[in-house]
């Protein structure tokens, strides 16, 4: 298929494979800091680096705004935003603290096994990009993609819209990738999402609830510790 054409093929939630690979290379430059808070993004120039036309650019950089990744100006166009602050970070680990434990409990009881299987299936492919991570320098953006996708599946399963709409209005997981990117940030979540799934999938509320409360603490702990004292 040629990009053009890919470029009009649109999946139920309204975008282009090729918009979501633009998006993917841009926020990859984002979290390995090759773009920097502050620096500027022209649709020209990013159309001519990727060799595609304006359309799947301007795709990428409105659903970048949206999760606060980058900043429109109406006349200076669009920018990398800044990282989140501590106090931001802070409010993020406060929600989620209230929101995701619930999630975790309600999917172990609600969840169906065709769902728990997707689950595991996006688990091992987080095992396969951080076991190539070292030499792929995309798959630590794609890491936090997947790791979003499996929290958003979680609360999914949890049957609670409410919940749903309120983590995925958090964007979270782009927030705190963008503060530290290291091996160890996903090797230790790796092993806390292993202990969450097992619960799940073994139906028992109590033990996924406590699990999902331990992996948001220690996140918080590990991203956490990218803020200057």
């Amino acid at each position: 298929m040629e990009k053009s054409d890919a470029a009009r093929v649109r999946d139920g939630s309204g975008r282009t494979p090729l918009g979501t690979e633009i998006y993917g290379a841009i926020l990859s430059r984002i979290l390995t800091s090759d773009l920097g808070p502050g620096d500027r993004l022209t649709i020209d120039t990013l159309a001519r680096d990727f060799g595609v036309s304006q359309t799947p650019i301007r795709e990428a950089l409105h659903r970048l705004d949206a999760e606060g990744i980058v900043v429109r100006n109406h006349l200076a166009g669009y920018r990398v935003a800044p990282k989140i602050g501590r106090e931001q970070f802070e409010d993020m680990v406060e929600i989620r603290l209230l929101l995701e434990p619930a999630a975790a409990r309600r999917a172990a009881e609600r969840m169906t096994p065709e769902a728990v299987a997707e689950l595991i299936r996006l688990e091992a492919a987080m095992q396969s990009l951080h076991a190539q991570r070292g030499s792929d320098i995309a798959s630590y953006a794609r890491f936090s993609e997947i790791d979003a996708q499996l929290h958003d599946g979680i609360a999914a399963g949890s049957q609670n819209g409410y919940i749903r709409d309120s983590l995925a209005r958090l964007h979270p997981h782009v927030h705190l990738f963008r503060l530290r990117s290291t091996s160890a940030i996903t090797a230790e979540a790796l092993d806390e999402h292993r202990r969450i799934l097992d619960a799940i999938s073994a139906r028992d509320p109590d033990a996924a609830a406590y699990a999902m409360r331990r992996h948001i603490e220690k996140s918080a702990a590990r991203f956490g510790a990218g803020f200057e004292k």
